[in-house]
């Protein structure tokens, strides 16, 4: 927004009014009978692929079909980490893609998503753990991307409230940065493209729960939904941990199965942490929040589910894995905590592309990575929709690799290999 005198009487008004008077940044139509191309779910992936759609293919004739709000489901249920730090070529190449899309995103949108680049630190808690991140580091430089190895003095250095002694549970021995990487606001993110994806003429339909896929001769031509049918010769999924239903609906079962990844923060406190650290031995990751909370998170509840919830099992690890790495914070309350729905894929990579049934495309399968990932997979999701062909950078993304045993495994391999 344009810092003019107007745009500054407007906000001290509408401050003062209680914001009752607050123009709407998106519209709220009612669908129409047809449509060009139909993307069901209005999180961050489905909100972008719409933007574009219309705004590199010029396809605008486009509505966003949302269950719920815009950002209520995982958009606005993780903990808003962007990185690239990926040892495998499609993987490196796919994250490092968003990464410079998410480095010019606020100005693209004209619309402040807060990306940070913070840097994302993996802690080494042993000599071979440390072996294996040199590995991955020269190989994130010899793809373009930055890596920088850190003994245990200079972290200690850099983080005086990090357990660095020799006594703690897991001794650290060094770590790898991705000085780059960071964090960024999830709401804003669905809300910049949400305005952009309306100005561009997108019809974004929310409280429209897609209820059914119909198919004639072979092919997707439509959905039905809780206000109607609409009718579209392409459709494209992107419902995070729903992916599974979707599919479903047109016939399809999936590679993939759906579980809850817990995340909770603290009570905010004043600048403490100013990196995102992660251990693989704890099986946790730790940053503070613009607001001061502490985003706290670790591993898979160990079930399948579709609830937006988690166990106490996980509170617990995470209490403890915080505490082991920085005993000073054992005095915060834990004020809140909340669950978002992976869809697991069996290689821990996500399916970018067409499915079986022609006219029906998939974004989905995410695991861990779906966030970081938004602007780069929309973009690319958004070019395999409209030529009806995927991008070079998604193309080893696509259902049939699992069949043809090309498989994108980075168990092991990446920064958190215990999640894949």
């Amino acid at each position: 927004m344009s810092h003019t005198p107007y745009s500054i009487f407007s906000l001290a008004r509408n401050a003062l009014t209680g914001h009752r008077n607050w123009p709407e940044a998106w519209r709220s139509p009612a669908p129409r009978s047809q449509y060009d191309v139909i993307i069901i779910g209005g999180g961050g992936h489905g909100l972008a692929t719409a933007y574009y759609l219309a705004k590199v293919h010029g396809i605008t004739n486009v509505a966003v079909l949302e269950k719920g709000w815009l950002g209520g489901g995982n958009t606005g249920r993780n903990t808003t980490i962007v990185r690239s730090n990926y040892l495998l070529g499609p993987n490196a190449r796919l994250y490092e893609f968003s990464m410079k899309l998410w480095e010019g995103l606020s100005a693209e949108l004209n619309y402040n998503v807060m990306f940070s680049q913070r840097g994302v630190l993996t802690l080494s808690h042993a000599t071979s753990e440390f072996t294996g991140q040199m590995r991955l580091g020269n190989a994130m430089r010899l793809a373009g991307n930055d890596a920088r190895l850190m003994d245990r003095d200079a972290i200690a250095r850099e983080l005086p409230l990090l357990d660095c002694s020799p006594n703690a549970r897991y001794p650290i021995v060094g770590g790898l940065l991705q000085e780059r990487a960071g964090t960024a606001r999830h709401d804003a993110v669905a809300w910049g493209y949400a305005r952009a994806a309306d100005a561009c003429g997108v019809d974004i339909i929310q409280n429209c729960e897609v209820t059914g896929i119909r198919r004639e001769a072979g092919r997707a031509v439509g959905v039905e939904t809780s206000q109607g049918y609409i009718a579209a010769p392409k459709i494209g999924i992107c419902v995070a941990g729903n992916s599974g239903v979707l599919a479903a609906m047109a016939g399809l079962r999936l590679p993939m199965e759906s579980h809850v990844l817990q995340a909770m923060v603290t009570e905010p406190i004043k600048p403490v942490l100013d990196r995102v650290l992660v251990s693989r031995a704890w099986h946790f990751y730790i940053s503070q929040s613009d607001k001061g909370e502490l985003v706290l998170g670790a591993d898979l509840d160990g079930y399948n589910s579709y609830a937006q919830r988690g166990g106490q099992a996980v509170v617990d690890h995470v209490v403890q894995a915080c505490l082991a790495l920085f005993p000073s914070f054992s005095r915060l309350r834990l004020m809140r905590a909340w669950g978002g729905l992976m869809d697991m894929t069996m290689d821990g990579s996500p399916i970018i592309g067409k499915l079986p049934v022609d006219g029906l495309y998939l974004n989905g399968g995410w695991c861990y990575g779906g966030f970081k990932a938004t602007p780069g997979a929309a973009w690319l999701f958004a070019h395999t929709v409209a030529n009806d062909a995927p991008h070079p950078l998604n193309a080893p993304f696509s259902l049939d690799r699992f069949a043809a045993g090309r498989t994108i495994d980075e168990r092991g391999a990446g920064p958190f290999p215990w999640l894949h």
